[in-house]
């Protein structure tokens, strides 16, 4: 090689290595994902919970190298607060859709209704979109970028309700007979009792013996409170959606005389787990309420809930942020997938995703496969009790941190 063939080849030798490093940092560039959330208003606490579990998740994915399929690519959330109503959802969403052009794709947010809103917009935009929220409507509604990784609120009355009433039989000998319903009209207690009005509880050999439902918030549970206390059900489903409701209404249970300890409490969903009303209610109010929830801190995930709660202080690992911290992981691995952050490929990846390791284990069953509607196929729920100021899971057996203690 003479000089000038040498000086040539260099000089191609580091344009090449120019334009290799150009495209690494390319591909390397930063992923924008959302997180819809109500951090402000009734629901705010659980909305926090959310955006504590999806924070976590990439702060650990970029730790851990980032995008590995996209050169090291790191993630970015983009947080909105969408308020407290479904149209200040649909306008935050609107917002942050033209804002965020380049969104790979997003979770929120909580209350069905919210997330009805919420979907109507990115699924115009065509972001794919997981959610925790029960409502069978979300994916009832013929879209293609709406992904439920929880099991609706009438599967969750199919199947807890059973499981409930087995609790109490094997507790006092005896299955129960009768049952109060008090609940808020937001899409997941409606869709929860959407089988048990009239007769509909006949099949548990049940009676309804209250039955009443509101519009939240509260101003006063007292009126309500009174006819549990005349009807005096072997126990209360009270299926309220916000922590200020379930402080009114348990407060006003015991003033009138029906501690846990007397009435046994079913609630359906992750709000009565929230830390919150443990500082604001004491555990007394709380021991012994029972909650069905779709996903929560289980047996098997140890090593998981320590380090959460070592990096967060939290005092332990509720739904929402379980379920958002897997949503941020479940985006992560349709993005190594589809080799893409683009976001028509990444929703095609979570249709085609078939795994029970990695971003599955953290949900209930370890195993996410999603319906041509974007329902997670066969999710399981978990039961959680409150036990010595803990809520902790109870069951199914497999899952259960503890054994369920049924109020007598």
């Amino acid at each position: 090689m003479n000089r000038k063939t040498g000086l040539l080849a260099a000089v191609f030798g580091t344009a090449m290595l120019i334009s290799m490093a150009g495209a690494s940092a390319q591909d390397a560039k930063e992923i924008e994902i959302a997180a819809v959330m109500p951090l402000s208003g009734p629901w705010a606490r659980l909305g926090e919970e959310s955006k504590i579990g999806a924070e976590l998740a990439v702060k650990q994915i970029n730790e851990n190298g980032g995008i590995k399929a996209l050169g090291g690519a790191k993630l970015k959330l983009v947080v909105v607060d969408g308020g407290d109503s479904p149209d200040k959802f649909k306008n935050a969403t609107q917002r942050l859709v033209s804002e965020h052009p380049d969104l790979a794709g997003g979770m929120g947010a909580y209350v069905s209704s919210f997330t009805l809103a919420v979907t109507e917009v990115t699924e115009r935009a065509g972001i794919p979109w997981l959610t925790l929220s029960y409502s069978p409507k979300i994916t009832d509604r013929g879209f293609k970028h709406v992904f439920a990784t929880s099991p609706t609120a009438v599967k969750q009355a199919d199947d807890g309700m059973p499981a409930i009433i087995d609790m109490a039989k094997q507790a006092t000998g005896k299955a129960p007979t009768t049952v109060g319903i008090v609940m808020d009209n937001t899409p997941s207690p409606v869709g929860f009792t959407k089988n048990m009005h009239g007769d509909g509880l006949k099949k548990y050999g049940l009676d309804l013996v209250v039955d009443e439902q509101f519009t939240p918030p509260l101003s006063d549970c007292g009126p309500l409170m009174q006819k549990v206390r005349a009807a005096r059900p072997d126990f209360l489903l009270l299926l309220l959606t916000a922590t200020p409701d379930i402080k009114l209404c348990l407060e006003k249970l015991t003033e009138i005389g029906l501690p846990r300890t007397r009435l046994p409490i079913v609630n359906n969903g992750g709000v009565l787990g929230s830390p919150d009303l443990l500082k604001v209610m004491g555990k007394d109010l709380l021991e012994g309420s029972i909650f069905i929830t779709a996903n929560w801190g289980a047996k098997g995930q140890e090593d998981f809930i320590k380090k959460f709660e070592d990096e967060t202080g939290e005092k332990w690992v509720t739904q929402d942020s379980i379920s958002n911290y897997g949503h941020v992981m479940l985006l992560a691995a349709a993005m190594e997938m589809a080799k893409s952050a683009d976001p028509e490929k990444v929703n095609e990846a979570l249709h085609s995703m078939d795994i029970s390791d990695g971003a599955a284990t953290f949900f209930p069953g370890g195993h996410v496969k999603f319906a041509e509607n974007g329902l997670r196929e066969e999710a399981p729920l978990v039961i959680v009790q409150w036990q010595n100021g803990v809520p902790v899971t109870v069951w199914p057996k497999e899952s259960a941190q503890a054994e369920p203690v049924w109020p007598q």
